[in-house]
């Protein structure tokens, strides 16, 4: 990754710029840089940010100059001083979140949303087992899952991720690797295993997971931080209990702007009444992203991390 000057753009029909104040950093952005994902070179890297609109191009009505805004963009660029977007990828910042609340939060924050109330549709007594439960994502879910009434049990990598876990409220938390993942959540539900897994680590842990499920539960694989889970075979899955398997990705569920706009206003509803707290864990000069990616993929950060222009 290089850090380099480029011409400013001017918005045309429907687009806004945007002067961004604060970048939201993504496993999704290693994804893309290791090529995982695919992609063209050279390319721009990250999804989301915040900051204020500078000006709008034609027929733009949903904002105007000024405005405080964030995205959770499905093409990358977002490391950028300034950015030139569709307003139809734009929500409003409500007052009482700073830009760097916001640029960690939307698409994290998002992505919870949808596990968590349409991917598989939390409440009361479901048993949810969230892997990278200290981490962005991981963090939001178990704090909206414990308020939506679940039965959560966390998975961490090490004793001081499980303090940061129990410390949201989370009781039941296992330290993978050290743990028998299955075993353990199958004694803490009297034998009877999760209704759904959030299973962001990948490879090293799905079969794990698998065996961590009830007959007729989900497996929700949305990330692939030890790398992408291997082919499975789907007699895998009757042998199991007839589990069902998904991967979900944010975009899809936020394609539409109506889709879009709820989704991040029940977020903001959330943070702010305090149901879910986001820790910004670490900020970084956007210069300095390569350190920033080095951390992350070696998941030595905590919480969310933000890169400032």
């Amino acid at each position: 990754m290089r850090w380099e000057e480029v011409p400013s753009v001017t918005p045309g029909r429907g687009e806004a710029l945007v002067r961004q104040t604060a970048v939201g950093l993504n496993f999704i952005d290693i994804y893309e840089r290791t090529g995982l994902y695919g992609g063209q070179l050279p390319t721009g890297l990250g999804r989301e940010a915040a900051g204020v609109v500078e000006a709008v191009g034609p027929r733009v009505r949903d904002v105007k100059v000024g405005d405080r805004v964030a995205y959770a963009s499905p093409t990358p660029g977002a490391y950028t001083e300034e950015r030139v977007l569709p307003v139809a990828n734009l929500v409003p910042v409500p007052e009482g979140v700073s830009d760097r609340l916001a640029a960690a939060a939307l698409l994290k924050g998002m992505t919870a949303q949808v596990l968590l109330r349409r991917t598989y549709k939390v409440r009361k007594g479901t048993v949810v087992v969230v892997h990278a439960a200290a981490g962005g994502v991981g963090s939001i879910l178990v704090q909206w899952a414990l308020h939506l009434g679940a039965h959560v049990i966390a998975v961490v990598g090490s004793d001081a991720k499980a303090a940061t876990v129990r410390a949201m409220g989370c009781k039941e938390v296992l330290i993978q690797g050290r743990d028998d993942l299955a075993a353990r959540v199958k004694e803490l539900t009297s034998g009877q295993g999760a209704h759904v897994v959030y299973d962001s680590v990948g490879k090293d842990t799905f079969f794990a997971s698998l065996d961590s499920l009830r007959p007729l539960g989900l497996m929700v694989t949305y990330g692939n931080a030890s790398g992408p889970v291997p082919p499975i075979a789907p007699l895998e899955l009757a042998k199991r209990g007839s589990l069902f398997l998904t991967r979900p990705t944010l975009f899809s569920y936020t394609a539409t702007r109506s889709d879009l706009l709820k989704s991040a206003a029940e977020l903001f509803d959330v943070i702010g009444r305090g149901i879910v707290r986001i820790e910004i864990g670490q900020t970084y000069p956007i210069r300095d992203v390569q350190q920033a990616h080095r951390d992350l993929q070696d998941r030595r950060t905590i919480g969310c991390t933000v890169l400032l222009p």
